[in-house]
């Protein structure tokens, strides 16, 4: 069995499966062995590890992923990838391959099945479905102890930003909520098959035993986050008033500002993930 990590190998096995990247399902096969690596060491995988791997693909990073964790667990969307996984992690007897969406998969309830507590989330994912995969992850009451992925590195940017930021939004708000994020490395074009039109990155998030801040009625701040950057170059007040999120008088927005402190010229992206939860309290008297 070749290792897949370099561009002959890939190569071969694209060619032996006449497989071309899938552009519905997001797909560029990762042919640098120093960056798989380096996915690996950022994921902190040890042999007491269970992975579960999005996306697996032809088994690139499998293959990484199988040489350090305990146990793996991949949910392939793709039934024509299951052929080839069969090949490529031949050599291997701690892996898993499900064909499911993980969409729609019950998480805790695949670990179970699998004798396992907990596990660590790694994956190469395809970018046009990475915030809809990460915020199910995060928001499931699934035992995921921390999620490693490659995604588009403005995405990843956005997700570790702060208040002031042009890149500083709902997403960033979000991933604070559920988790520590870290942005460990930017990835070339030049590292796939066939190469991206932009730069990749490496983001962890450590999932947090409970949310960073207490709100009263989360979904309510969600939606008044999501609100306040509709527009983002209203004031609070004005994009809050004709959000299609949240909508509510400008005088009630007005007077839970002053009651927080603040300029009722304030914009959105000028507040905290503390101080959002406390205008949603505000707001859900």
């Amino acid at each position: 069995m070749a290792y897949l990590g370099n561009p002959s190998n890939t190569r071969e096995i694209l060619e032996k499966y006449d497989l071309t990247a899938k552009k519905k399902f997001g797909q560029n096969f990762l042919i640098d062995s120093n960056i798989l690596e380096k996915i690996v060491k950022s994921a902190d995988i040890t042999k007491e590890d269970t992975v579960l791997e999005i996306g697996p693909g032809i088994g690139t990073l499998t293959q990484y992923l199988c040489e350090a964790a305990g146990k793996v667990i991949c949910v392939e969307i793709d039934r024509g990838m299951i052929p080839v996984l069969e090949d490529t992690l031949s050599d291997y007897e701690n892996v898993t391959v499900v064909n499911e969406d993980v969409l729609k998969v019950d998480i805790r309830k695949l670990l179970e099945e699998h004798g396992s507590k907990t596990a660590k989330v790694v994956a190469n994912l395809p970018y046009y479905i990475t915030t809809p995969i990460i915020m199910g992850l995060l928001e499931s009451d699934a035992p995921i102890e921390s999620i490693t992925v490659m995604i588009q590195k403005e995405v990843a940017q956005r997700m570790q930003e702060g208040p002031g930021s042009k890149d500083y939004g709902a997403l960033s708000l979000a991933v604070a909520f559920y988790s520590d994020a870290q942005v460990k490395m930017t990835v070339s074009p030049n590292c796939f098959i066939p190469r991206p039109n932009v730069d990749s990155a490496v983001i962890r998030l450590d999932k947090l035993q409970k949310p960073k801040v207490t709100v009263k009625d989360k979904d309510l701040m969600f939606r008044i986050i999501k609100g306040a950057f509709e527009q983002r170059r209203k004031t609070l007040v004005n994009a809050l008033s004709h959000s299609c999120s949240y909508k509510t008088e400008k005088s009630r927005i007005e007077d839970a500002l002053t009651e927080m402190g603040k300029n009722t010229n304030i914009r959105g992206e000028e507040l905290t993930l503390e101080e959002f939860a406390i205008l949603s309290d505000i707001l859900s008297k």
